[in-house]
């Protein structure tokens, strides 16, 4: 019993590698699995009594358990009989693409990662980048959807920074589910985003088997009440203007939802704009069809040196924060309200009338949100600055001359129900603000006391006059209708919303 045995050291090797391997799963995993679950629960019943925000019981269950479910879901299974009958598949072959299909898809939602780190990251992201403002929130709108109601913020898509904005904005509200595009999909970007509660979307894929098992998630998650933040128009801005909606997601939403239910469907339209949007130059190469395209080493090469050079004006202390990015979330659209009055049932409709009446309620929420999109200080001096220009006044504007048109555009817009930004409610100061970063940018030039558009970056000037072109009458938009409750314009941020969000 005592006697010593050799053994050789690769034998040895393999032995100690399988005992620290019992040890991690045996005892480390399962105490490690104990604490994260833990700190989880203790995040979740804060939150709850803190924020009031009630968690629905599909978004904190297990990833594989809804896996599982979309898995097994009766008409993704009839789906794959009819796939395999119709290209004479075999069964196993197309339930391993729907398994791959619905991990791709199903995220996998943390409280603590979203609340103690997400929202801490994105808070801190947002506002080194931005001076973070909330101009309008229908807060007595608020107020009346009912708590089983399922919540889904629509907005305008301006930049990537959208996501980090409107999470960061909203998380004393609701956690926020995104559907996220294929360019988030790298290691360990896709790991974070998963844990945020958001799902990954294959843009343009012709599967229909895969279209039907992203369909069967999204409203499978409607339908359990998960809050959920849409960007109908699919991807960023090209050119500065609101773009077409596209409607997949929608439809997915609205295919089975029943009026007559207890739990409604409720949209809330959401506006977002930016003194300065960092993909503006790269957004307007695509309108250029005969420009090289980009290598991604050049990309990140760019990115080098914007970060470079703005590390160094922060050293010199000579940088400054990208302007006003400002949020307005409007009035609530209740479906069940809405199909009340059309006299509608979308579930019972055939696929084509669907689809039309579901066109219809797009074009009702691209007007709502661009209704509430914020006139910032730069969009409104760079639309000044556009309409002189395209009016012949080569010779520029004196400041004098610019202010009062940008006055009066602030007057026209206010009439109208735009929502007006004005920092420190000082119109000479925002007006100020505009320019100032306009001229920093090379966007606007002076001359002998005049102001001009630069000739080489008309484009880009054109882009950040757009974002309010379906404001001022420009394009072919439909005029917005006066905000409920009164007086439209410049409002204060409201509490609920703005609370520690300098």
């Amino acid at each position: 019993m005592t006697q010593t045995v050799s053994i050789p050291v690769w034998l040895f090797a393999i032995l100690l590698l399988l005992a620290l391997w019992a040890a991690t799963v045996l005892l480390l995993a399962p105490g490690m699995r104990w604490f994260f679950r833990r700190r989880v629960n203790l995040v979740i019943h804060e939150i709850n009594s803190r924020l009031n925000i009630d968690f629905p019981s599909f978004k904190v269950t297990r990833r594989q358990v809804l896996i599982d479910r979309l898995f097994h879901d009766p008409k993704v299974q009839a789906a794959v009989d009819a796939q395999c009958v119709e290209q004479n598949l075999k069964r196993g072959e197309v339930m391993r693409k729907v398994d791959r299909y619905a991990r791709e898809i199903v995220p996998s939602f943390n409280a603590y990662v979203y609340f103690r780190i997400g929202y801490r990251i994105a808070r801190a992201v947002a506002r080194s980048m931005y001076r973070v403002r909330v101009g309008f929130a229908d807060e007595p709108g608020m107020r009346r959807i009912s708590p089983k109601s399922t919540i889904v913020f629509v907005m305008n898509h301006r930049s990537n920074m959208d996501y980090v904005l409107v999470a960061f904005l909203a998380a004393e509200q609701a956690a926020l589910s995104y559907a996220v595009g294929e360019w988030a999909r790298v290691w360990p970007l896709q790991q974070l985003i998963r844990s945020m509660g958001a799902y990954f979307v294959r843009r343009n894929s012709g599967d229909p088997l895969y279209r039907l098992v992203l369909q069967r998630y999204v409203q499978m998650a409607t339908e359990a009440g998960v809050c959920q933040a849409v960007f109908p128009e699919g991807g960023l801005t090209i050119d500065g203007k609101l773009r077409a909606p596209k409607l997949g997601l929608l439809d997915y939403m609205l295919k089975n939802f029943n009026p007559g239910a207890e739990r409604d469907l409720v949209f809330i339209p959401v506006g977002i704009n930016y003194d300065r949007v960092l993909e503006d130059r790269s957004q307007l190469r695509k309108l250029d069809r005969a420009a090289p395209r980009r290598s991604v080493g050049f990309a990140l090469a760019v990115s080098a040196a914007f970060n470079a050079k703005n590390l160094w004006l922060a050293v010199t202390g000579r940088w400054y924060r990208f302007g006003y990015a400002c949020v307005n979330f409007g009035s609530p659209l209740s479906m069940r309200e809405y199909l009340r009055g059309t006299g509608e049932d979308l579930a019972q409709l055939p696929d084509a009338e669907r689809h039309a009446a579901v066109s219809r309620v797009g074009e009702v929420l691209m007007r709502r949100i661009g209704e509430v999109i914020p006139a910032l200080p730069v969009a409104v001096v760079a639309n000044v600055m556009e309409r002189s220009a395209a009016e012949g006044d080569g010779s520029g504007l004196s400041e004098l001359e610019l202010k009062s048109r940008a006055l009066e555009l602030m007057n026209a817009l206010e009439h109208r129900g735009a929502r007006v930004y004005i920092p420190r409610q000082d119109q000479d100061y925002a007006i100020g603000v505009g320019l100032r970063m306009l001229t920093l940018r090379r966007l606007v030039i002076e001359q002998e006391g005049l102001f001009a558009p630069a000739p080489e970056n008309r484009a880009v000037l054109a882009y950040y006059a757009n974002s309010i072109c379906h404001l001022t009458g420009d394009t072919a938009a439909p005029a917005p209708e006066p905000a409920p409750g009164g007086k439209a314009g410049v409002q204060a941020a409201t509490p609920a919303f703005a609370a520690g969000r300098a």
